[in-house]
């Protein structure tokens, strides 16, 4: 049994820089402390090298700058130990970078493998740089390297915790920049690799330099009422280890010490001070087993003693998180009537919980052979490495900003547990939605997904969620703000890309096409003054609106002064109104009821207001740059127009014998129970085949109401579509969505 009610402060770092050979001594001791084997010679020898290399450099500071990769190794031995190879290349990370020696002298020296880790460090080490965002294939350097040899990114972690704690010494503008660098993106990577010390003390390093006054404030109030805090804990504990050890456990009972960063991230989060946030006061109970079972028994013995809070216990032991944390977290009633914090874990998940990743390296790296790394067999790493594959290998040709923004998101993100109907175990970000959870199955899922069958709108843990989809569905600008997980925005973001590049191609060749029709070939003054006249900005901005429809290719012909016989077209400035009845009912399956004055370069749109659909009544307004929008003649638009709307109405009827599929949307209420939904689906789909676009359930107690888009032939085919659903059990209305 161990008992310490709280974490006692470092000892102060011993001075070093001023005895060389001092420094190499106390660094061979704590590497004889900490590794499991320890290669002496090996580090000495990188240890005189990084001494010769640096000799001439000093620090910020005023110190030799040996001291930092010294300072760097000391962190690889005593807070991630690893072995004698990182040591050595923490030792030797910056001398390709900053000294006239190259990779081939550290490869003839120290050999192939730390030769590779000083590569991987030098080839990152601007990975996070704000000037170096620009280049996403930075960020694929980072995943090169860490499938390589997992070390990499461990070094640049050690690096940055130890610029860190000596970036008092740089000018105001670089600790600023060096501190949000950190809060952004290193403190996040650390958590995600489970680093849970490193990641802390790197979140309190920079939230002090970013915010000081913030900063000295909870720490100032953490000090004067730590005494306070040590005894009530004591007073909690005795109980417990009391019947711990009655049971025959071996134990250890810490105080788990609130961290500055999370404390002030919380008081922002609920709007409270310091005061009144309840679980300042949390401790960790470690047991010395290799049994899971005995923390829930534990847990058990601690609610016996006070009274737990039943909507705090989480059990990260059955779902570990995605960096293998475990542990159970619950809460409990305890004297006074105070909230206490109880961590409950054995001692190799504590190990992980600290040392994440590296805990993982530490374990296997026993069992290498010398050349390949059988870590990197080990099933968890291998998951930390996917998990980084997938945001890199998603990413595409994304813009470095939108990257690094759902980078950080899906670091930090809290998760939920959610199951496939085949039961298979997705895990998603908190607030994840449906779509993200069918781009976490498959991205041709996500592509088509039109709705998802669960219980409510954004999944929580323990529900199961089957995916409906359509293969009429297709990704738009909309999907990217409804989902939150990289994986779900970058396909999105991915198909939309492929998506233009196949219109412009479709837009290059239409262009091409009526060139060699007129018997015409431009200049590049030319097309670059035609460019200019139609305020497109580029050649495939250009090709995009031509493909898409939105400009024509005459109307383009035109303003470089071609010769009008060679362009002549249904879209001439002087169009009939004959013409433009046969230009409506060949385009948009509407004909023009009675004379109009001519309209040039025209456009139409159904609008998405109403979607109308062959068999409505239907009329037409006149826009500015849209031409002719197609409204129903019941809707909301175009019932409570303005005069100087109307006076834009022109008359329209469906043409005959219309073919195709038009975009339809109904409101469906009634009261909600199991397989509303699917009931709902199946009388849509089972009807002539019909294709269902997006389906949007909300319900509100027993009741449901949902927005359903989907593909009808003619207003026929829909009123069979009401009659069908009209009969489901517990329906109560179908009707038109006027949006």
């Amino acid at each position: 049994m161990k008992l310490s009610y709280w974490r006692k402060p470092k000892d102060p770092p011993k001075p070093i820089g001023t005895d060389p050979d001092a420094d190499l001594q106390l660094l061979l001791s704590e590497c004889r402390k900490n590794l499991p084997r320890c290669n002496e010679t090996l580090i000495a020898k990188a240890f005189r090298f990084c001494l010769q290399a640096h000799q001439n450099d000093l620090r910020e500071s005023g110190e030799p700058y040996y001291t930092h990769p010294l300072e760097v190794a000391r962190i690889i031995v005593n807070e991630i130990p690893l072995d004698d190879v990182s040591v050595c290349a923490a030792l030797l990370h910056d001398v390709v970078e900053d000294t006239t020696y190259s990779l081939d002298d550290i490869r003839a020296e120290f050999g192939t493998t730390v030769a590779e880790i000083v590569d991987g460090a030098t080839k990152i080490s601007g990975i996070f740089r704000s000037t170096e965002l620009r280049q996403a294939e930075n960020y694929r350097k980072l995943l090169l390297a860490l499938v390589k040899d997992v070390r990499v990114i461990l070094i640049k972690f050690a690096d940055r915790l130890h610029n860190m704690r000596t970036l008092g010494h740089l000018p105001p503008e670089r600790q600023q920049r060096l501190a949000r660098e950190t809060l952004d993106i290193y403190a996040p990577f650390a958590h995600r690799f489970g680093l849970a010390n490193i990641k802390w003390e790197l979140e309190d390093l920079a939230f002090k330099y970013l915010y000081p006054e913030e900063y000295n404030a909870i720490r100032q109030a953490l000090a004067e009422s730590r005494a306070e805090r040590e005894a009530y804990i004591t007073r909690f504990v005795e109980p417990i280890a009391e019947r711990l050890k009655k049971e025959g456990f071996r134990f250890e009972i810490t105080g788990r010490p609130k961290h500055i960063y999370s404390i002030y991230q919380k008081m922002q989060r609920l709007g409270v001070p310091m005061s009144e946030l309840y679980d300042l006061l949390a401790v960790r109970i470690i047991l010395d087993t290799s049994e899971n079972k005995d923390c829930y028994t534990v847990y058990g013995i601690v609610a016996d003693i006070y009274e737990p809070i039943a909507d705090r216990f989480k059990d990260y032991i059955a779902r570990p998180k995605k960096n293998s944390y475990q542990s159970l977290h619950a809460a409990f009633i305890g004297p006074e009537g105070k909230r206490v914090e109880v961590q409950i874990r054995t001692r190799s998940m504590h190990e992980i919980a600290e040392r994440g990743i590296a805990a993982h390296f530490r374990y296997k790296e026993n069992q290498g052979n010398g050349r390949v790394p059988s870590w990197w067999n080990d099933k968890e790493l291998e998951e930390w490495a996917n998990w980084v594959r997938d945001i890199f290998e998603n990413a595409g040709d994304e813009a470095p900003e939108q990257l690094l923004e759902s980078f950080k998101l899906n670091l930090y993100q809290d998760e939920i547990y959610v199951y496939t109907p085949r039961n298979d175990l997705i895990i998603l970000p908190q607030g994840a939605t449906p779509l993200d959870f069918a781009y976490a199955i498959h991205s041709e899922i996500g592509n088509h997904c039109i709705g998802a069958k669960v219980n409510c709108r954004r999944p929580k843990t323990g529900d199961q969620v089957e995916i409906l989809t359509s293969k009429n569905q297709h990704p738009t600008k909309d999907w990217e703000r409804i989902c939150i997980t990289h994986k779900a925005k970058s396909n999105i973001r991915k198909y939309l890309n492929e998506e233009k590049r196949r219109i412009v191609e479709q837009g290059k060749q239409l262009w091409e096409k009526r060139l060699r029709k007129a018997t015409l070939q431009l200049t590049q003054e030319q097309f670059d003054r035609m460019l200019g006249k139609m305020g497109v900005p580029n050649p495939s901005e250009f090709f995009y609106k031509l493909g898409l429809g939105i400009i024509g290719a005459d109307a383009a012909l035109k303003l470089i002064g071609a010769d009008q016989s060679a362009v002549a077209s249904p879209l001439a400035e002087e169009v009939a109104p004959s013409g433009l009845s046969d230009r409506l009912r060949a385009e948009s399956g509407v004909v023009l009821d009675g004379a109009h004055p001519p309209i040039p370069n025209l456009l139409y749109h159904y609008a998405r207001c109403c979607n109308p659909v062959p068999g409505d009544d239907i009329v037409g307004i006149i826009t500015v740059g849209s031409g002719i929008k197609i409204h129903r003649r019941d809707c909301r638009n175009i019932t409570d127009a303005s005069d100087s709307l109307q006076a834009r109405m022109i008359k329209l009827t469906w043409a005959p014998n219309q073919s195709g599929e038009y975009l339809a949307t109904i409101r469906v209420t009634g009261e909600d129970r199991p397989g509303m939904l699917h009931d709902i689906t199946n009388a849509i789909t089972g009807y002539r085949n019909t294709n269902i676009r997006s389906v949007n359930i909300d319900a509100f107690g027993n009741d449901f109401e949902g927005i359903i888009t989907l593909y009808v032939r003619d207003l026929n085919h829909l009123n069979e579509i009401f009659s069908r659903l009209g009969k489901i059990r517990g329906v109560r209305g179908v009707s038109r969505f006027n949006g």
